[in-house]
């Protein structure tokens, strides 16, 4: 007699929160024995997946506008707060901390600075020897949130980028860049590659020993990445003030603010076909959101505030099957989807 089958929940979409569903999922297998099957294949092909109804839940570091989200059908729920950092491999250069601002970072993935010392860069980095090495530009070929965010960012600081590039997940990059699928093919590019910089989710930046730039913040501060810098963007966001989590947490105010800090998000249908799989990835969250919070912060997320996350509650119930019954979740591992 074959054994049954083991519960799975379906998911694709952000590689920059991958490494936090696959930690929360970790720890939910040993107390539900369901198991997550997350493909990370970026924002937009996430999104095209639960449009299309092909995954359990789409990922994505972008929110959809409610008019796209009502046109599609979709719940969007807010899940962690992250940020996008710019990471650099310049040989021999020990552990400098290198200073750039927003609008030097356009210029950069503009393609009009192209060596390491030009003089703008020198200028801002005194006492900081910087040779005649070509930058080189890694960027991801996919459509990414990672991207849209950054690109958010630079829109914000640069009006050539504002006006000629705008915001987008996807660019038709200039020749000579290193174009690379999902966060994973960023890390592994600026690894192997002398000379480059490129930008990926923290969560990236720590496991692999990346080297970080340091950024000038909107209070005039140079800071480097840190979780501690996430929260004070999203303290000075409408986020923590309304409870809201529509708008863009990039270029926010405070001293201590990572200026290039961003949301990170699930979706599902409004009116589920498969409600037992859908049942079973809203259990997943739900148990993310009651029992998740240590798992968020050693995977160098920062958690929802509290109306932040009663937002959340109130989406997920929402959810309904075809008939117009909602879903029966659980608080608890208690019930049907723990047997």
């Amino acid at each position: 007699m074959c054994a049954p089958q083991a519960a799975t929940i379906s998911g694709a979409g952000s590689s920059a929160a991958a490494p936090i569903y696959r930690s929360w999922a970790g720890e939910y297998a040993k107390e539900s024995g369901v198991t997550l099957d997350y493909e990370a294949i970026g924002s937009t092909a996430g999104l095209k997946k639960i449009r299309a109804g092909a995954t359990g839940f789409g990922a994505s570091d972008v929110a959809p506008s409610q008019a796209e989200l009502d046109k599609d059908a979709l719940v969007l729920i807010p899940m962690a707060i992250t940020g996008v950092v710019p990471v650099i491999h310049l040989p021999k250069s020990g552990d400098i901390e290198l200073r750039l601002t927003g609008e030097l970072l356009a210029r950069i993935f503009l393609g009009r600075i192209t060596q390491w010392n030009a003089p703008e860069i020198v200028q801002l980095n005194p006492g900081v020897v910087l040779r005649d090495w070509p930058i080189r530009v890694v960027v991801r070929s996919d459509g990414s949130g990672t991207t849209h965010n950054f690109a958010d960012y630079l829109a914000k600081l640069s009006p050539d980028w504002k006006s000629q590039l705008g915001v987008k997940s996807s660019y038709a990059w200039p020749a000579g860049f290193l174009a690379v699928k999902g966060s994973d093919g960023v890390v592994k590019a600026v690894r192997e590659t002398p000379g480059a910089i490129g930008y990926v989710d923290f969560g990236y930046v720590r496991e692999n020993k990346l080297h970080v730039v340091a950024l000038k913040n909107s209070a005039g501060e140079f800071v480097l990445p840190s979780t501690a810098g996430f929260r004070s963007a999203l303290s000075n966001s409408d986020w923590a003030s309304q409870g809201s989590f529509g708008s863009a947490l990039t270029d926010k105010a405070g001293l201590a603010t990572w200026p290039i800090t961003m949301g990170t998000f699930v979706l599902f249908p409004k009116s589920t076909d498969q409600p037992e799989m859908t049942l079973r990835a809203l259990q997943f969250f739900v148990w993310a959101f009651l029992h998740g919070d240590s798992l968020v912060q050693k995977n160098n997320f920062v958690r929802l505030p509290d109306r932040v996350q009663a937002t959340a509650f109130k989406a997920i119930t929402s959810i309904k099957d075809r008939t117009g019954h909602p879903l029966s979740l659980s608080l608890s591992l208690q019930g049907p989807l723990a047997q």
